[in-house]
């Protein structure tokens, strides 16, 4: 790992707790007011945390122990903010100019660079415009160009998306991608949507509160996330109280349910041997596109309560037959090409057991 970050900075009302390794491209996934940008601001020296260390590639940014904190043109960290920060008077390649670091700036390779990331941009014809001029992909395209150029060991991206037209996200997360390969450094990506940090990035860390309270590589994650409040902010609609009744088994009670499950396996010590860690759940998971028809573990008869018409698929609210009629609906999304008429719906479903998250609090 080449990023290690240890901090906490107390505010009156909030209280940042950080502790974090990390390499690759890492999501940060959390809601507004959690603590995303505020650790980043932090990590590029913006801000000053109140005590901690942060080190990176083995260079100490910030110390508190050893009094080190050193400047934010020293870091060597890029920081694309949420609404890019662009010179308004300069024109697109002046921005560009303005990354260049001071040993490149020293071998006079000031327009040589520039020229370069105006073409790997695609920024060409744009040069002498300036941001008023600019879309917002192209000023994004502008804003990551002035921090490629100064090569940095770090690039923190607070939010790109937030400042795009909807249409324009998805054709900028494919830019963003290819550029991110080709950076091949490490990179923190903070987000409160879900399905960016699953697109983008390869590990993630998800926040509340100012704290972290989950992470791990995305796809196991989202699989499995362990707690409700990471179910939560993965976009999982249907968490609900259970307990383990024997083990491979969990009974909701809400549901009138028993389901399958696989049996949660924890390292119980250093020799790395396992245990079922049963003593732990207090509730389960289960996505609301996890149910199915054909599936015949789990199966058990539903009674719907109301249909949703989304452009491309079915919510369809159900509960299951015996349930407290005071519980929340349970969704399932369904393509309308399954069911085009939206009638004939099945009067039982099924979820495999290895689709039933496990939650420990």
């Amino acid at each position: 790992m080449s990023l290690l970050v240890q901090i906490e900075k107390k505010f009156e009302d909030f209280h940042l707790k950080v502790d974090l390794e990390s390499g690759g491209i890492t999501g940060f996934l959390g809601a507004s007011g959690s603590g995303k940008s505020m650790t980043l601001k932090c990590i590029a020296g913006i801000e000053k945390p109140d005590n901690g260390r942060i080190i990176l590639n083995g260079v100490t940014l910030f110390d508190s122990a050893r009094k080190i904190n050193l400047p934010p043109r020293k870091r060597h960290v890029g920081y694309l903010f949420q609404n890019y920060a662009l010179f308004p008077h300069m024109t697109v390649e002046q921005n560009i100019r303005c990354g260049v670091s001071p040993q490149d700036k020293r071998a006079h390779r000031e327009a040589e660079l520039v020229r370069e990331m105006i073409g790997r941009m695609s920024l060409e014809g744009l040069e002498k415009h300036k941001p008023g001029e600019l879309s917002g992909g192209q000023a994004q395209r502008v804003a990551l160009a002035r921090i490629l150029i100064g090569k940095p060991e770090l690039l923190l991206l607070d939010e790109p998306f937030s400042a795009l037209d909807a249409h324009l996200k998805l054709q900028m997360e494919n830019e963003l991608r290819n550029h991110l390969k080709e950076y091949e450094k490490d990179v923190l990506f903070v987000s409160h949507s879900r399905d960016e940090i699953y697109r983008i990035c390869n590990n993630m860390v998800v926040v509340d509160g100012g704290t972290i309270v989950g992470k791990g590589p995305v796809k196991a994650y989202f699989q499995n996330p362990g707690s409700r409040k990471g179910a939560t902010l993965t976009g999982c609609k249907n968490i609900i109280e259970a307990k383990v009744i024997e083990p491979g088994k969990v009974q909701v009670p809400d549901w009138n349910q028993d389901f399958t499950v696989q049996r949660l396996e924890i390292p119980s010590d250093e020799n790395g041997s396992n245990r079922c860690n049963a003593s732990r759940v207090r509730a389960v998971g289960i996505r609301a596109h996890s149910f199915r028809p054909d599936c015949d573990e789990n199966l058990a008869a539903i009674e719907i309560v109301e249909i949703v018409e989304e452009p491309f698929e079915w919510i369809v609210k159900f509960r299951y037959e015996g349930a407290k009629p005071e519980s929340p609906p349970i969704w399932w999304r369904v393509s309308k090409a399954l069911y085009k008429d939206g009638e004939h719906f099945p009067k039982c479903l099924g979820v495999e057991s290895t689709d039933i998250m496990l939650l420990n609090d």
